[in-house]
Formats: structure tokens, sequence, C-alpha cells
């Protein structure tokens, strides 16, 4: 087995969370070790969205022209096509994400792939060791911490100040490290499905609405990409299942609260359509002495509000901005970050439980609640904040928007 010299930080995983706080680490000064079990970064049913407080956390962290140059596309305006209102009136009802932060131009749509490369190239830049390809890992936590890893039949032991596991929603990193995960059972089942040829939907327009039993979400990029989403009830599981499925799912989307939506079935498939569970999750403490999770390996918000990215960059900063406070990275370092996400995770849960019960409510009443929340949110900045904070993140609306008084007044709405 080959011994390394002990180093500042050993990252076990290259995704979002991971190769963004590698390259903040790196860029810091420290010595840093990223591993990455893939050779090359698949697509799959990932996020494609960094909404605007995500945004915010890119440009924090030094990232942002990083992921323009790997396609990343700026889109400002949201409009909520749904069978509640006219198309004229949901135009007329656009959302600016131009106007919703100060500074940011919108929300960032970019593939999950070109990220991920992106970012682990800019932490090999600013510093770190890149190792991808690795198999088998094993973590020992403490205060002596140590990586041990596999890689072209090769064994190493990494001492390290700290380990990062951002290693995923399976983190290895987390099992072995004792800490419990909780998870809320499935809300819905939602599908994804990458799209080329879908010319005629405007690149800088982003949509989410309801229609029959189908909750749908439109993220373009340049070059008539797009990631299309479908969302249903779990009692629906393989509806959109067998040969036929990217034909189905595309046809799906000929909505008609959507003008033009025969664009949708003379799109291209680039991807495999594939649906999973819906739900939310939070590790037992995102901090361990000698260790940190970010990402999905501290916990997921449910998928149908979008926030995963912009989770995995705060997630990044906030570590980041936690160790720059200290020269020694003791477990009390770390509590600020365990309390923010906290509160962080907590409140996005009410979010999605928001947009689950107002969207994905299927019946005549459900309708009637959705309308009738459409003509109250925009004048009424706490109930509007639950539904303000997909874009402009959990802190930056009314903490009174997630009491449990206001949330029970929207579901009363109708």
């Amino acid at each position: 087995m080959a011994k390394a010299e002990r180093i500042d930080a050993v990252v076990v995983g290259g995704g979002i969370a991971g190769s963004a706080l590698a390259a903040a680490l790196a860029g810091d000064g420290h010595e840093v070790l990223l591993l990455e079990r893939q050779t090359t970064y698949r697509d799959k049913v990932r996020g494609e969205v960094i909404n605007c407080w995500g945004v915010e956390e890119l440009l924090q962290l030094g990232l942002e022209e990083t992921l323009l140059k790997a396609g990343g596309t700026y889109v400002d305006r949201f409009i909520g096509f749904d069978e509640i209102v006219d198309p004229k009136t949901a135009r007329e009802r656009a959302l600016p994400l131009d106007e919703m932060l100060p500074g940011i131009r919108g929300v960032l749509d970019v593939g999950h792939p070109e990220a991920c490369e992106a970012l682990s190239n800019a932490a090999e830049e600013a510093g770190a060791t890149v190792v991808r390809g690795v198999g088998d890992i094993l973590v020992t936590g403490g205060s002596n911490p140590v990586v041990r890893y596999e890689h072209n039949d090769l064994e190493y032991e990494v001492p390290c100040r700290l380990v990062v596991g951002a290693d995923g929603r399976m983190s290895t990193v987390r099992r072995q490290l004792g800490i419990g995960l909780t998870q809320t059972p499935p809300n819905s089942l939602g599908g994804g499905m990458l799209v080329e040829d879908l010319h005629d939907w405007p690149v800088n327009v982003t949509s989410v609405g309801t229609e029959g039993d189908l909750l749908y979400f439109v993220f373009p990029r340049e070059g008539g990409r797009a990631r299309l989403y479908l969302l249903h009830d779990v009692a629906q599981k393989g509806r959109f299942t067998g040969p036929n499925r990217h034909t189905d799912f595309l046809r799906a989307f000929q909505l008609d609260c959507i003008p033009g939506s025969q664009m949708f079935a003379e799109a291209t498939p680039a991807a495999v359509c594939a649906f999973y569970p819906m739900n939310d999750a939070w590790a037992d403490s995102p901090h361990a002495p000698g260790a940190v999770l970010v990402g999905d390996a501290a916990g997921w918000s449910d998928p149908v509000i979008g926030q995963g990215l912009s989770i995995a960059l705060r997630d990044a900063r906030m570590v980041r901005d936690c160790l720059r406070t200290s020269a020694t990275w003791e477990p009390a370092d770390l509590e600020p970050y365990a309390r923010e996400r906290e509160v962080r995770m907590h409140r996005l849960l009410i979010s999605g439980s928001v947009r689950t019960t107002m969207n994905m409510t299927f019946t005549p009443q459900g309708m009637a609640r959705r309308k009738a929340y459409a003509e109250v949110w925009p004048t009424d900045p706490v109930l509007a904040g639950s539904r303000l904070a997909t874009f402009k993140g959990p802190f930056h609306v009314p903490a009174e928007s997630f009491a449990p008084d206001v949330i029970e007044r929207l579901f009363a709405l109708g």
C-alpha cells in the first residue's frame, strides 16, 4: 500500500458539491485530493437548474465563468403556463428572474455532466489533485482521519485533516462514519429527459405548471436543447415505461395550456427517460469528528422544487467559509454550517410540500385552491415566501412564510 504525507482535505465524490468545494479549498492554498469513481461523467436525470440564490453562491465561490464556459445558459423569465390561466395572462404574469436578487442575472441552466467536468477541471487548475476511476474507499474519521482507496489495482492511504463526503445519496462516507439518514416517503414520482431540436421554445424562459394529472417543467439551454420533466402521483408507477416511453413522454407534453405544444412531439430524445421517487432526506448531522458531508450525502430536498444544485453550492461555500475562520479545523468550527443547513433544509421541505400540495392535487378542489393562490400570492409577501424561496432562497423571504399557521392558510385557500 502506498502511503502519502498528511494533507489538508480528501474530498470523496467529484460531483457539483465535491468539485466546487475542492476548487474553493485548493484556491485558498490547501492541499486537496479529489476522488471520483467515474472516469467520464455520464448524463443522468439530474438537476439542470441553479436557481438565483444558487447563482449567488456560485459567484461567491468564483465559479460562475466556469459553468458559463461549460454551456451554462441564463434564463431570465418564468412563465407559469397552467390549466387555470390562459396563455396570454400567463405571459403577462411572467416573473422577471433577473430581478429576484440584486446583481443576479437569473436562473442558470447547465448540463449536469458538463458542470461536473468543468468544476473538476477547475479544482485541478486551482491546485487540487484529482483522481478518477477510483475503486473501493475506506474512511476513518476522528482526530487523525485517513482515507484508503483503490486505483489502477493499487491501494493508497492518505492521512488528512478533514474528510469530505460528497458522494451522493448512497454515500459510503456517511455510512462508514455511522451517520444516520432519515427519509420521507415518496411525495410523487418524477421523470426527466434531455431533448434536442426544441428550437421553438425561447431559450430565456423556464416554465412550471399543471394540467390534468401531470406537473411539468421546462429547463431550456442554448442550441435547442432542454431538460423536460413530468411528475405524477405515486399510484401511477410505471406510467412512462416500456419501449415507447420516450414517445409517450413527449406526447404527454402536448399540453393545451402551453401555446404551440406540438413542438415537444417534434423534439428529439437525447438521453434516457427515467422516473424516480421524489422525497426529502436529512442526515443526523452533516459533520462528525474529522469529517463533513456536503450535497446529497448530507440529505436532499424534494426535487419537485429543483434546489439540488443550489443546495450543493451553498454547502460548498458554507464549509469553505467555516474553515476559513480557524487554523485548527475543529468539529466546532463546522457548527455554523450544521445549524444553517438544518434551518435551510427545513424551509425547503416546506416549500416542497407547498408545491406538491398546490400543483399535484389533481382534483377540482386542488384546482380551485391553485387558482385562489395565484390571485393572492403576488400581493402578499408572507404567503408568497415559500413559493419565491425556490428562486430567492430560503433566507431571502420572510421567515414567517414557513410558519405552520401560514401554511395552513395557504392550504385552506379555494
